[in-house]
């Protein structure tokens, strides 16, 4: 063999395993951004989940890189750019509106998906639910529908108090205007309080008695998820407030339905072309316990209407 054939033979060579490397797809990375801090696990398990039945194992086919906020809001942009100079594939966000917003302004590219939203459409976030546009998808929670349906069964629960106090975050207007009008048709007298740190829970129900409220509605923020430990003790220092009542969306089936839009994305399909999904199931839980200690009679409608009711 010539020496020319040789050298030829010996840069084919020198070239094959960089051409193996070009055909093969490298493992995707999933950036995961939340307002929450570590571990969660009320989302990112879920979500999990839900990519393991699409086929996306971590550590076998696939990799995540999570950042978390700590419930800073003011982190969520910064956690966001930092995904996306990762180059990851695709972005799971948790954390309401604020951190798929975040997602949105860093990238018009890398493929969203949101989780618990509660209105995508006038947020700006897509285009329509039916057909999202842009690159982002995911699910929506109905907050503003559902914190009115709560409104009505506190007061449903206690007939006799007329000035209810609504504990909210403050970037979720239509939520509020959904409580002002509840709070018209019953014929209630609503203050809402907003509080997007510890400080401001703090203050905020210090302010309760000084209004004069007979009952306090927390909103589903996942900032309360993160803070209801402080908003128990709290409560338990002011006599008409406890966990007595909840009715919502079941927020693993949302994260779990997340991690299946992430896996079918990863396997080709658009944000674009799937639809913003919105709950069909919801759940009301009564404590009984509390209503004892707060001397509440819960009446039949509402025992007999409870998925689950705790004794």
């Amino acid at each position: 063999m010539r020496r020319r054939d040789l050298l030829l033979g010996a840069t084919a060579m020198m070239a094959a395993p960089g051409r193996l490397r070009a055909q093969q797809k490298a493992m995707p990375v999933i950036g995961y951004l939340s307002l929450r801090s570590p571990p969660a696990n009320l989302g990112e398990k879920p979500v999990h989940q839900g990519m393991s039945e699409m086929g996306f194992v971590e550590g076998e086919n696939m990799a995540w890189e999570y950042r978390w906020a700590e419930n800073q809001r003011d982190r969520l942009p910064a956690l966001a750019a930092e995904l996306v100079s990762s180059k990851v594939d695709l972005i799971v966000t948790n954390g309401g509106l604020l951190s798929p917003r975040a997602a949105k302004n860093a990238t018009s590219t890398i493929p969203i998906v949101f989780t618990a939203v509660s209105d995508p459409v006038g947020s700006g976030l897509v285009t329509s639910l039916a057909h999202p546009g842009g690159n982002l998808t995911g699910f929506s929670n109905l907050t503003g529908e559902l914190a009115a349906k709560r409104l009505e069964l506190l007061s449903e629960l206690v007939p006799q108090v007329r000035v209810i106090a609504a504990l909210q975050t403050s970037d979720i207007a239509p939520v509020i205007r959904y409580l002002q009008e509840a709070a018209r048709t019953k014929g209630l007298q609503l203050h809402v309080l907003k509080a997007g740190t510890e400080d401001e829970i703090e203050t905020a129900f210090a302010s309760l008695i000084q209004l004069q409220a007979g009952a306090l509605l927390v909103g589903s923020d996942i900032f309360f998820v993160g803070q209801r430990d402080k908003l128990i003790a709290l409560a338990a220092q002011y006599v008409e407030a406890g966990g007595l009542i909840s009715y919502g969306t079941d927020v693993e089936a949302l994260n779990h339905q997340a991690g299946i839009y992430a896996g079918r994305i990863l396997k080709g399909e658009k944000p674009a072309d799937l639809p913003v999904q919105q709950p069909t199931t919801f759940e009301l839980v009564v404590n009984l316990n509390t209503a004892k200690a707060l001397g509440l009679t819960v009446p039949p409608s509402i025992l007999a209407r409870a998925d689950e009711v705790i004794e």
